[in-house]
């Protein structure tokens, strides 16, 4: 970054560190521990659609990679959703899935079109509860959405998660970027 860039207040995107999906498990246990969130299992990852021969090679590489257990949905958005199922405690095995499918992704050349990874809670009056992983900021959020089906956010719940998370993730700090997921797979 030059010194224009720094007085203009342009700044350099940060790198995604997808290493620090690696926190999911410690995170996971902290969230048991303060609120009583348990994993649900499933974990899922959000790209921009990719058309013709490339999608193709993208899902049975995925397939393949993930011996089979893996399914693609597309969003009302357009956006193609990769979800991964496990056993709800076996949280660093989901994670690593997720971790191997963004990184063969990225080095597919597939880097942009990576949106987010989430990994999926419920507590026992069966609140859904993501965390969110955004690939181009290399942060995390929390994703609450009401359990009554409808478009709204249980927005205390989410700063309270905020709050017992910090230790463990690297938080998303500009909350204008918690960006709700309606309907994503893992929810």
């Amino acid at each position: 970054m030059g010194f224009l860039d720094a007085i203009l207040g342009r700044s350099k995107p940060v790198r995604p560190d997808l290493d620090q999906l690696f926190a999911l498990p410690s995170a996971a246990v902290t969230l048991q521990a303060a609120a009583g969130f348990t994993p649900t299992g499933v974990g899922s990852v959000c790209f921009a659609s990719v058309e013709g021969g490339a999608f193709s090679r993208i899902q049975e590489e995925a397939r393949s990679l993930l011996d089979g257990s893996v399914e693609f949905t597309q969003d009302g958005y357009g956006y193609t959703w990769l979800l991964v199922r496990h056993a709800p405690d076996d949280v660093a095995g989901l994670v690593n899935d997720l971790h191997a499918v963004n990184t063969s992704l990225e080095e597919a050349g597939f880097g942009p079109q990576l949106l987010c990874s989430l990994l999926g809670f419920r507590d026992d009056r069966q609140r859904p509860l993501a965390l969110v992983y955004l690939y181009k900021r290399g942060t995390f959020y929390p994703f609450a959405p009401k359990p009554d089906g409808g478009e709204q956010r249980d927005n205390p719940l989410e700063l309270q998660v905020r709050a017992m998370l910090g230790d463990d993730l690297t938080v998303e700090q500009d909350l204008a970027r918690w960006f709700p997921v309606w309907g994503a797979p893992g929810l």
